[in-house]
């Protein structure tokens, strides 16, 4: 699972390992990815969590 973002601005996508990285951008200005990003950082445990439950069912 890798966490994809989309809005009316635009969509990107992120790799959680081995560390957060932009997979793929489209129309997101540099700014909102790093507000993304940030957002992805602080939710990073749930986010991972979620995954693991998700692949051990």
């Amino acid at each position: 699972m890798s966490p994809t973002v989309i809005s009316g601005d635009g969509e990107a996508k992120y790799w959680l390992d081995p560390e957060i990285e932009l997979a793929k951008n489209y129309r997101y200005s540099r700014k909102q990815l790093k507000q993304i990003e940030s957002l992805i950082e602080m939710h990073y445990n749930e986010l991972t969590s979620t995954r693991q439950k998700h692949f051990r069912s």
